[in-house]
């Protein structure tokens, strides 16, 4: 658990370890246990299910973690932080293959504004595919539910569309 005194350290601040056990790192009168977390830790920390979680270590999105001697799984930050990147990816609708696309070129260190530049164009164009077609089906949906009398009738205009009937 990280102390409530270094939580108020500016981002990116580094604090340069004294000393080291094998379990934490003393800075200077303050200590810091290493951060490693079970599965089900994980996935409340993030929000995340525990199944897609055990998913994404499947497909190779998530590296596998350590273990320790009595075999659980160890998250460290890492872990966390990667889960967190795949997500608001999967928000922002971008499919499995260009986050492995993204994670491939940060993995390599490799990462180039260019590369990443042209898969968002291209993820852009699919959204705006998207919701021209979603913007179709409301007009579509809105059209059908006009024409339908909503009483306790056989004939219901929205099934009929569903089926393709005129």
């Amino acid at each position: 658990m990280v102390s409530r005194h270094l939580q108020s350290f500016p981002v990116g601040f580094k604090l340069n370890p004294v000393a080291t056990t094998d379990s934490s790192v003393i800075f200077s009168g303050f200590q810091m246990e290493n951060v490693s977390m079970r599965r089900g830790e994980l996935a409340r920390q993030t929000g995340c299910n525990v199944e897609t979680i055990r998913y994404y270590e499947k497909i190779g999105l998530m590296p596998e973690p350590s273990r320790t001697d009595a075999g659980y799984r160890q998250y460290q930050a890492e872990h966390e932080r990667r889960l967190r990147f795949i997500m608001r990816g999967r928000e922002l609708g971008f499919v499995i293959d260009d986050l492995r696309s993204l994670l491939d070129l940060v993995d390599r260190s490799a990462v180039s504004c260019g590369d990443v530049e042209k898969l968002a164009k291209r993820h852009l164009v699919a959204v705006r595919e998207k919701i021209s077609d979603l913007r179709r089906m409301e007009r579509i949906l809105s059209k059908t539910l006009k024409s339908c009398s909503g009483d306790n009738v056989p004939d219901c205009p929205l099934i009929d569309t569903l089926f393709g009937r005129p």
